[in-house]
């Protein structure tokens, strides 16, 4: 009985994981809103199931919509922790993967580590001890990197429990004193009672049962107030402890009293239903030792029964074993037999040698005619499992020694991932400067480009209107000699030949008079003609078109000379162009220019209609044409296209351009002039 019942001890002395997720979970603040509230009541063991099964649910539903913070992996923790305390270990190891996975994305060390010991819990639970003591291992050395002596401690007497639970009791020992040397100076009293208890643990299992009494009662004296506030149960734990070392020692008068001193612990069944249910086992088997049979068997399954609903595979083996030997004793073989081959049968199933070898032992007493066989299957396990725990105590120091291998690859890599990183962000900074520099340079000749084109096309209207200012004043020049001469010339000569003929008008002569009447009257017609002339040449030299508009005038007449399509023109004159800049100027004549060129090149249009207007404070540009149109989405990227878009642009202006095949292309410029 001794070896199976030592695990499930450990559930109750070790668990210190599992004792410190209840207890974190009793010292949580005070519930301040709804994520609190569900937090709190998740963990309300007065509640069912399923109703502390709603409310983490809900927790959880509000947890996923916050931001990855050291908040949200608080949250996520605590969601771990009500899993466990349901029992629902599958939903606590995704969530615990997964607390990871978010830890390191963020760098968060310590998440990291707490993370890696929830995992070693987990396979702790499943009874993997190579994998928990592997995940311990982790968290230790991440512990060690933080300087976190609390859980340093706590990691090391885990892997101390699974080195005892595999039968290394030495290297376990030795791990226990490591912890207890961390813990010198400390106020750590749940670790400091843990250690105490395992160290009581090992000294039974060594049958040094001085020293593992002695232990116990180091743990019973090291329990505090805030201790026993949680759901631990340490001082029934203790007791049972105690009893249970009594009992190897066959001390049954002894052990029968600290096994009842446990379950006189209050809400022992409550908090810890697994310590109940062994504290119940124990207690049977020492009254049975007793020979006092009051209570019996009925102790025996209200332990069994407990243990049947919460698993607890090798509880369940114990006490099939323990009932086995009782009807042994009353003489009720086949009910010894039922029980024995039961718990070997589990045994076998959980792959569970100590428990294999303590049901082969039983049936041997049962099943006295084929002893022979039990103790061949006996011998064949225990060299088994012998071969078994040297080979699990091999693999502890192999992983503790291949993990140290990891941790320090794994520092070189970082360090020289480190150096990398710093030489790829030098080289990247560089590069960076290196394009902003000569992006910013890009942009400086492109803002002189423009600023030396503005000023050409600033030089070739002034040119131009230079250029037509002086054609126009070498008109004026010649209207007004003109004028002067038909006046003063001319006239004054004719005048002078109407007053000679008005002095003949003296003469009688019918024919001469009437002939001079007819010169009389050409005369005061050519007068007249000529006066208009020189009134018309003189109101056109007051009334000269502004230069702009000629020149834009000679363009489209330019075109009307050059191609056969209909040009009709028409320029409002209410626009004051003396009032417009230049620059407006010349990129209106542009945009005219390079629309006609456009449409003669590719449009095969019959007629032309270029509107110039002002509304408001905006001029408008149209400049429409019935030819065949084209795709303005495909043609967007046209040198042309992007010239009047861009002259638009530099007007402050925008420019509309609709074109459909087969109907022409519509073009507006509108240019906004305050």
């Amino acid at each position: 009985m001794k070896p199976t019942f030592y695990i499930i001890l450990l559930f109750l002395i070790l668990g210190v994981s599992c004792t410190q997720k209840n207890t974190v979970s009793k010292n949580e603040e005070k519930p301040k809103d709804s994520l609190e509230i569900f937090f709190s009541l998740a963990n309300n063991f007065d509640l069912s199931l399923d109703q502390r099964q709603q409310y983490i649910q809900k927790a959880s539903a509000i947890v996923k919509l916050q931001n990855n913070d050291s908040v949200y992996r608080t949250n996520l923790f605590k969601i771990a922790n009500r899993y466990y305390n349901l029992d629902r270990f599958e939903d606590y190891k995704k969530t615990v993967t997964y607390i990871i996975k978010k830890s390191e994305a963020k760098q968060d060390a310590q998440s990291v580590a707490k993370g890696n010991a929830y995992l070693g819990d987990y396979f702790l639970l499943k009874e993997r001890a190579d994998s928990a003591f592997y995940y311990y291992n982790k968290a230790e050395n991440k512990y060690l990197e933080l300087n976190d002596t609390y859980n340093v401690a706590l990691t090391i007497l885990n892997k101390a429990t699974l080195q005892y639970m595999e039968s290394d009791f030495l290297g376990a020992e030795m791990a226990v004193f490591k912890v207890l040397k961390v813990l010198k100076n400390t106020n750590y009293n749940d670790i400091l009672y843990d250690s105490y208890n395992l160290l009581g643990q090992i000294y039974n299992e060594l049958e040094d049962y001085s020293n593992a009494i002695e232990y116990h009662n180091k743990a019973l004296s090291s329990i505090d107030d805030k201790l026993m506030k949680s759901f631990a149960q340490p001082k029934a734990t203790s007791y049972n402890n105690i009893g249970f070392v009594y009992q190897n020692k066959k001390m049954f008068r002894e052990a029968k009293t600290y096994f009842e001193k446990g379950l006189e612990q209050k809400n022992v069944f409550k908090d810890k239903p697994a310590l109940f249910a062994m504290l119940l086992n124990n207690l049977a088997y020492t009254k049975f030792q007793l020979k006092e049979n009051e209570g019996l068997p009925q102790l025996f399954f209200q332990s069994l029964r407990i243990r049947d609903s919460l698993q607890i595979t090798t509880g369940i083996i114990a006490s099939k074993i323990n009932i086995s030997e009782y009807f042994l004793s009353k003489k009720d073989t086949l009910k010894a037999l039922q029980f024995a081959n039961e718990a070997l049968y589990l045994s076998k199933k959980a792959n569970n040698s100590r428990s294999t070898l303590n049901s082969l032992k039983q049936l041997s007493l049962v099943d006295p005619k084929n002893t022979a066989y039990y103790s061949k299957e006996y011998i064949v396990v225990s060299e088994r499992r012998q071969k078994s725990d040297r080979a699990i105590g091999n693999k502890f120091s192999r992983i503790e020694f291949e993990t140290e291998e990891v941790i320090e690859k794994n520092d070189y890599l970082t360090t020289k991932n480190r150096n990398l990183l710093y030489g790829l962000i030098s080289f990247v900074t560089v590069g960076l400067l290196l394009y902003l520099v000569k992006n910013q340079r890009n942009k400086n000749k492109v803002l002189l480009y423009k600023q030396r084109q503005q000023k050409a096309n600033e030089d070739i209207y002034n040119l131009m209107i230079s250029q037509q200012s002086t054609i126009d004043l070498g008109r004026v020049k010649e209207k007004k000699r003109v004028a002067q001469e038909l006046h003063d010339g001319v006239l004054g000569r004719i005048f002078g030949l109407r007053i000679n003929l008005d002095t003949l008008n003296q003469f009688d002569d019918s024919n001469a008079i009437e002939k001079r009447n007819e010169y009389l009257v050409e005369l005061r017609n050519i007068e007249q003609d000529l006066r208009e002339i020189s009134h018309d040449l003189s109101r056109e030299n007051k009334e000269l078109i502004n230069n702009f508009v000629v020149i834009l005038h000679n363009l489209l007449e330019e075109q009307r000379k050059t191609f056969s399509t209909n040009l009709h023109a028409s320029i409002d004159n209410a626009i004051d162009w003396d009032a417009i800049s230049n620059s407006i100027k010349i990129n209106i004549y542009r945009i005219v220019q390079e629309s006609l060129q456009n449409i003669n090149k590719y449009a095969h249009a019959n007629s032309i209609h270029v509107k110039c207007l002002k509304n408001e404070d905006q001029l408008i540009l149209e400049i429409i044409d019935d030819g065949i149109g084209f795709n303005t989405i495909k043609a967007k990227k046209g040198i042309g296209l992007q010239n009047i878009r861009s002259r638009a642009l530099d007007c402050n202006g925008t420019a509309i351009i609709n074109s459909i095949i087969s109907k022409g292309t519509h073009i507006t410029i509108t240019i906004h002039l305050v």
